[in-house]
């Protein structure tokens, strides 16, 4: 029994455009679909994750999603929105980064229970790499005419462009290749449906016309809105590039903050796109927003719910942890049992100073650590002042003139945070 996915897609605000007849032929019992990823890192990133969401409600409507690796096309680039060629991969490469997706997809897509609608996993280099030119040429191209192709809009853009050198012939046959794939997984695996982003629907509808041209078959096309961020900058970007889904790249504690610093306008619209919960929550999520936005009701489940999903519970737990750090609320206890990495990141661009453990070992007294050996705080003097008004703590605990830093106070054996007032923070680094 299949439920509607088409009908989901539209309250979530994850439909663009959809070819006639694609939901009545979903209705009819279970299909497949596929959605092509570009391999060419060994990583998912958030950009990806709308695609990856479209395959994921597919498969909980009852249907079989196909997540297809884009080996061969990704050694040619695809124009779409795209200024310049993409750099070709090596076969060692590609494999290296299909086994990463294919981990990552795990945790959205179920490929390996026994039920009909298992996930596949494929890559189109595997039926590509033996078909040569004039096979192809004879076989697809002579179905597709050039004044068909030049019609898209991802080609008339390119070639409208006055700053572009051209297209070459390898990107401008992208579409064919892409088209192909939807061919071969309507014959291999009874595929009838391509799912992508609003600016593949002319690679995705050249797809289903090979279908019909070739097999005289019926392909459908379904495409999702691009993502974008209220105050017109590019979603899915910081200023230190990509949010990945790999811990290695991006680490959950940041993923986490990505979504927590989201505005308002965009958690409202994120929630829907990528969580799995239903209607009545998000409207009585949103409800509860609009009543106390300063509490941040949204972006939290938001953040809570997708890093659960791309990491761990256990990941969350360590990102929320770090971030009561931050804004004053954890404990001594907490503080000390942040790792290296994570107390960097919590901290990045606090001010600093480097001691040396021989620095420590009879016990740095409180005016050198504040004022004369940091600069923390600008003379002997205030450091006194503060510290007798009682507004001065180390790792979190409040101390007094008399108080000593020691070995002992190191936090992953590395670090010492002062703190002056709620937010005034300074890390001693000790090397």
């Amino acid at each position: 029994m299949v439920s509607n996915f088409v009908e989901e897609l539209q309250w979530r605000g994850m439909l663009h455009d959809i070819m006639p007849g694609t939901e009545e032929h979903l209705q009819e019992g279970m299909h497949s679909a596929y959605v092509g990823i570009d391999p060419t890192a060994d990583s998912l990133h958030i950009g990806h994750l709308v695609g990856v969401m479209m395959l994921r409600h597919f498969q909980r409507a009852g249907h079989r999603p196909i997540a297809l690796v884009g080996g061969a096309t990704g050694m040619i680039g695809d124009p779409s929105g795209k200024s310049a060629e993409r750099n070709l991969l090596d076969e060692t490469t590609l494999r290296h980064n299909q086994e990463a997706l294919k981990s990552q997809l795990a945790r959205f897509l179920d490929f390996d229970s026994n039920a009909d609608n298992a996930a596949i996993l494929v890559n189109n280099y595997d039926w590509m790499k033996s078909f040569s030119f004039l096979d192809f040429i004879r076989d697809v191209g002579k179905h597709i005419t050039v004044n068909y192709m030049m019609a898209k809009d991802s080609v008339r853009k390119r070639l409208s462009e006055e700053s572009n050198e051209g297209m070459s012939f390898t990107e401008f046959s992208y579409q064919l290749v892409q088209g192909y794939d939807f061919l071969h997984l309507y014959r291999s695996h009874q595929c009838t449906l391509q799912m992508g982003g609003s600016d593949q629907w002319g690679n995705i509808t050249t797809g289903t016309e090979l279908i019909r041209r070739i097999d005289g078959g019926k392909g459908f096309a379904l495409t999702c809105p691009l993502i974008t961020k209220a105050d017109g900058t590019k979603f899915g970007k910081t200023e230190s590039g990509n949010v990945w889904l790999d811990a290695g790249r991006t680490s959950p504690y940041k993923f986490y903050q990505y979504w927590m610093n989201t505005s308002d306008a965009d958690a409202e619209k994120y929630i829907k796109i990528f969580t799995l919960l239903g209607r009545d929550e998000i409207e009585t999520l949103v409800a509860e927003h609009s009543q106390a936005p300063h509490q941040r009701a949204l972006q939290r489940r938001l953040a809570r719910e997708i890093t659960t999903m791309v990491h761990s519970r256990e990941d969350l737990e360590r990102a929320e942890l770090a971030s009561e750090i931050l804004f004053g609320k954890a404990t001594a206890e907490a503080l000390k049992a942040l790792d290296q990495a994570t107390f960097m990141e919590v901290f990045e661009g606090v001010p600093q100073a480097r001691l040396s453990r021989e620095d420590l070992a009879d016990g740095l007294d409180m005016i050198a650590a504040l004022s004369a050996r940091t600069g923390f705080l600008k003379s002997n003097g205030e450091a006194r002042r503060e510290l007798g008004q009682n507004a001065i703590s180390v790792n979190k605990n409040k101390v007094d003139e008399a108080y000593r830093i020691t070995a002992d106070d190191l936090i992953s054996d590395r670090f010492v945070l002062l703190q002056r007032g709620k937010k005034n923070y300074f890390v001693l680094m000790v090397d």
